[in-house]
């Protein structure tokens, strides 16, 4: 069975090569951007997982092909509030001030549609949730890894695989999760 990964993100892509599985990739074009107010994070990832799994399964209804759809969404969490991408370096920072000495939690949603004989068949949904401490960022520090680049795609504006594992003091829960993907569960359903 065909595996597409509903995502251009390169650490998703890369979590599903290392773990061995063969698959393309089509970035999805749905709307992440919809009123989700009011929706527990854990929700919130797997609407947002569905959706971009569903707008790439609809370009397959009706080949006779068999295909599993992966789907993911991933948001940083702090106090209740979510923390997305940030839109410019001023929000990053803002952002990484925030986190700095503090605990907060990274949820990665995920959804899997399975295509058989040109009919969706299953969906699959789940989220992980993850407890992520992040040490004391003193303002240097900060500015210094706004300006490699790194903050401006991940949610939380930071990427643990990346320079600002130095800033992560402990972990509870999936690393992969944290990086995009929780690989041990979703070989669990592929």
């Amino acid at each position: 069975m065909n595996i597409i990964l509903a995502s251009g993100s390169p650490r998703r892509k890369e979590i599903l090569e290392q773990a061995g599985y063969s698959f393309t990739v089509e970035v999805s074009q749905a709307d992440e951007n919809v009123d989700l107010d009011g929706m527990e994070p854990g929700a919130m990832v797997e609407e947002i997982s569905l959706r971009k799994a569903t707008a790439v399964a609809q370009a397959h209804k009706g080949e006779e092909d068999d295909c599993k759809i992966i789907g993911s969404d991933t948001i940083v969490v702090l106090d209740g509030e979510v923390l997305g991408k940030p839109v410019d370096e001023e929000d990053a920072a803002a952002m990484l001030r925030k986190l700095s000495g503090r605990y907060h939690e990274v949820y990665t949603g995920v959804a899997v549609i399975t295509i058989v004989g040109g009919r969706t068949h299953v969906t699959e949904q789940f989220h992980e949730c993850t407890r992520v401490r992040m040490r004391d960022i003193s303002e240097e520090e900060i500015t210094a890894y706004i300006r490699t680049g790194e903050p401006m795609d991940k949610a939380g504006a930071y990427g643990i695989q990346g320079r600002a594992a130095i800033f992560i003091s402990g972990i509870d829960g999936d690393y992969y999760n944290v990086v995009g993907l929780p690989i041990c569960h979703l070989t669990t359903v592929l």
